[in-house]
């Protein structure tokens, strides 16, 4: 197991997504694995936050091309949590399950082919910087090579019972910004707009389009507004997150919100919304779930599949029409907290599937249309 010296070496420098250089330490340092594979580097400068990084074989364009995805930023600022420790069973650190451990999943895994002289064509690895911050530069990079590509492996931590993941909600974060008329509430309370009291009714509003037959959920997780007890308030926000696993609910709930806005409860108000979806619905399609049975000729092993709440760069692939799979990395939990972990034995688990997937699409040319 000489790949846990390799995460040590990872998870002991601290890459939380706005230490553009530890991001870039990292970064440095997996892509020179990378390139002792033979594959081309090819760097996205940024000022603020870590450079995105592309690393890629050569093309064979008779034959269908894999991106494998993950990302080198964690959530933990400097001086909170860090450095490697492991015990019989367990890893711990920032990253060991997100998802430096599944960075050296997808690296161990092309080490395979690499030490077997197997002559790898078409599979691309891209690392971006700011997943952990919603991929907000990131996203459009992943929008536009998206259409290179016929398949995407993302290497997010694995379920408990060693599931990958074939869907994920979509989400989308908004403000709401209300005005109204600040007046003192002694002397011309009349003459006062109350935007504290609009806000009020636009939240009920936004609550009552949460439909958790559906999986879709509104939540207002922060309200501002007013200047003191004595004076209307002349402005109000509703900070409020969507999610949503059908495409039908984004539409649904998007055009409420639209009429929310420009409905004014209490005359003389008037509201502005910012935001928008960050990542779009990574939809369970009969393609991914034709990729898995597939995969599980290939390696003669069933493969167990869930569904997830939260989101990943797997969404952004997805929506872009990119037959998609999640979770290839190790199995571990208190990921965002300091009490992060990942089991062992589930990285061998992991590489050996991956390695399989890689060497099949490799000497197939991507073609998965195995019997089934």
């Amino acid at each position: 197991m000489s790949y846990l010296n390799e995460l040590k070496q990872l998870v002991d420098i601290n890459s939380y997504t706005k230490n553009k250089d530890g991001v870039d330490k990292v970064g440095d340092l997996f892509g020179s694995w990378l390139k002792s594979l033979n594959m081309k580097e090819c760097i996205y400068e940024r000022a603020i936050i870590g450079n995105h990084r592309l690393y890629s074989f050569p093309v064979d364009h008779k034959a269908k091309r894999l991106l494998l995805l993950g990302h080198l930023d964690t959530v933990f600022p400097p001086d909170t949590f860090e450095n490697f420790s492991q015990d019989d069973l367990w890893v711990y650190g920032p990253g060991v399950c997100d998802m430096k451990g599944g960075l050296i999943v997808a690296l161990k895994s092309l080490q395979k082919l690499y030490d077997d002289n197997i002559e790898v064509c078409n599979i691309d690895f891209l690392l971006v910087s700011d997943e952990e911050t919603g991929s907000d530069d990131s996203k459009f990079l992943s929008q536009e090579l998206a259409s290179n590509y016929d398949y995407c492996l993302v290497f997010e931590a694995a379920g408990e019972a060693m599931e990958v993941v074939v869907g994920r909600k979509g989400v989308g974060t908004f403000t709401i910004d209300i005005k109204g008329l600040a007046k003192h509430a002694g002397n011309h309370y009349i003459d006062g707009v109350d935007a504290n009291l609009e806000a009020s009714y636009k939240l009920q509003r936004l609550a009552a389009l949460t439909d958790l037959s559906k999986n879709t959920t509104v939540n207002v997780g922060k309200i501002s507004g007013g200047i003191g007890a004595n004076t209307i308030s002349p402005y109000a926000s509703l900070l409020f997150e969507l999610r949503y696993d059908r495409v039908e609910e984004k539409e649904r709930v998007l055009s409420a919100i639209e009429e929310i806005v420009n409905t004014s409860y209490i005359q003389g108000t008037s509201a502005k919304l910012s935001g928008g979806i960050q990542r779009d619905v990574m939809q369970t399609s009969d393609n991914v779930l034709e990729f898995v049975k597939a995969i599980e000729v290939i390696t003669g092993q069933a493969l167990k599949t869930e569904k997830r709440g939260g989101v990943s760069d797997a969404n952004i692939l997805s929506a872009n029409g990119v037959i998609t799979l999640d979770g290839l990395g190790p199995f571990g939990d208190g990921d965002h907290t300091e009490h992060e972990r990942a089991l062992i034995s589930s990285f061998d688990l992991r590489i050996d599937l991956t390695s399989s997937i890689l060497k099949y699409f490799t000497i197939n040319k991507g073609v998965y249309n195995v019997s089934i």
